[in-house]
């Protein structure tokens, strides 16, 4: 008499089929929304360095002025800034823009609304 093969039902964490793919139409991406690289970044700016002061143009604190405090090589050059408010924060180069002596710093009208 011949034995045979002992089989065993598949694990419930199993996937079967094709992989996920992420897009406007998956409900765990409700928003739709998709992440695009700037490949700018790679380059950098290489006018910001040590002590300069910039204002940060995207993420968090965006608007804020601040100071260059060090520098981090790498494949994205990034520097580590300190705000005029005392925080810090890690930045990639091209999020910063150098605030030269004697320009006038950008104001929305959020901030300071213009009164009629």
């Amino acid at each position: 008499m011949r034995r045979r093969k002992v089989t065993y039902p598949p694990a419930k964490t199993a996937t079967k089929g094709p992989p996920p793919v992420l897009g406007t139409n998956d409900p765990r991406n409700p928003a739709g929304r998709t992440v695009s690289i700037n490949l700018d970044a790679i380059g950098g700016r290489a006018s910001i360095g040590l002590g300069d002061k910039v204002r940060i143009l995207s993420g968090l604190y965006a608007g804020e002025a601040a100071v260059v405090e060090s520098e981090a090589g790498g494949v994205i050059p990034a520097v580590m800034v300190r705000t005029e408010s005392g925080r810090t924060r890690r930045s990639r180069t091209i999020d910063l823009e150098p605030i030269r002596p004697g320009s006038h710093p950008v104001i929305s009208s959020e901030e300071h609304p213009i009164e009629p």
